[in-house]
């Protein structure tokens, strides 16, 4: 059985007061849930106050980007080993906002997942279409196009650590959601292309998680699905009582 994994991207937004009194809160409110896996992604400057606060909850600390160089002049960037000594063990990678408003490609989105991999940071790669794209039939080809891309060249022992979050475009932030259908249909889809690729174990023990609109009343319909393994969150994240009722599976 795949255990669920609850993210929350707070993308930017929370100052570090806003955020340590976000995650006191949701300590409190996580105590004893054992429904699956709980990961918070602050923005960085507040990864490390936030990864104290963390210690002995069971919450992970996860980081909304990353380069994939280990150090030179790149300013605005950080690297693996500085996200891992700051306490960050996961990483969001390819996220929509990432690919459309600055400008990441294909190719940087598998630097950065083949980079994180190596370091022993636990990725978390987007994929996902945009409304035009999906109004004009071409789902599947986009989905196949960002997995086969984020996962070129990554060996199997390897991949086995990759986390996949199917994020609709069109539902990211807008109040949309994809139907439980609609999203057992794109997770079934990007399951089966990673059987292609490194076997049906590998694909069955991969964790797939659903993105766009999360909210504790349609959580709970769509963690059902058979293929879908838990939640990217967005907005829904920022707020105690909402991430914590996500994180309990919709409970």
């Amino acid at each position: 059985m795949r255990r669920p994994l609850f993210a929350g991207n707070w993308k930017m937004y929370k100052t570090l007061p806003e955020g340590l009194a976000l995650v006191r809160g949701l300590k409190t409110a996580l105590k004893g849930n054992d429904r699956g896996d709980v990961v918070v992604c602050p923005p960085a400057p507040l990864l490390a106050p936030l990864a104290e606060e963390l210690k002995g909850s069971g919450i992970a600390l996860g980081a909304q980007n990353l380069y994939f160089e280990d150090e030179g002049a790149f300013t605005g960037e950080w690297s693996c080993a500085m996200l891992k000594s700051v306490g960050a063990t996961y990483v969001i990678i390819g996220h929509s906002e990432r690919r459309s408003i600055f400008g990441e490609t294909d190719g940087m989105v598998q630097k950065k997942t083949a980079k994180a991999l190596k370091a022993g940071l636990i990725p978390i790669m987007c994929v996902g279409e945009t409304l035009k794209e999906r109004e004009e039939g071409e789902t599947f080809a986009v989905l196949l196009r960002h997995v086969r891309a984020g996962l070129a060249g990554i060996p199997e022992n390897l991949a086995a650590k990759v986390v996949i979050a199917y994020e609709p475009v069109w539902a990211i932030g807008t109040g949309k959601t994809a139907t439980p259908a609609q999203g057992q249909e794109a997770h079934a889809f990007i399951r089966k292309e990673v059987a292609r690729l490194y076997g049906e174990d590998l694909a069955h023990a991969m964790r797939i998680l659903y993105g766009g609109s999360v909210k504790p009343g349609n959580v709970k319909d769509l963690v059902a699905q058979s293929d879908i393994d838990g939640a990217l969150v967005g907005g829904a994240s920022l707020k105690v009582e909402d991430f914590a009722a996500i994180a309990r599976g919709g409970a």
